[in-house]
């Protein structure tokens, strides 16, 4: 199963608008995405589902991981990949 550990950098985390970006990204792809908070050591929910994602809580510096699988898993983790590091388009 591909995977990717990535440090969030943009000022407000995984919060409101870059959330609801990372959420409509994933949810382009076929494959079942999960992701956890690594940085406070949570459990994985659903990187598909916003809720899931805000309970993360996710901050500007904290490192995430992202597990796919299935169908296009490695180009929704590049696509994923390719959003976050430009800040979310900001």
């Amino acid at each position: 199963m591909p995977s990717l550990n990535i440090k969030v950098d943009h000022s407000v985390g995984l919060h409101a608008r870059p959330a609801a970006e990372f959420v409509k990204l994933a949810s382009a792809f076929p494959c079942n995405i999960q992701m956890k908070n690594e940085t406070t050591e949570s459990k994985f929910v659903n990187a598909k589902s916003i809720l899931g994602v805000l309970t993360l809580g996710v901050n500007q510096g904290h490192i995430i991981l992202i597990n796919a699988e299935g169908e296009q898993a490695d180009e929704a983790l590049e696509a994923i990949k390719q959003l976050v590091e430009s800040n979310f388009g900001e």
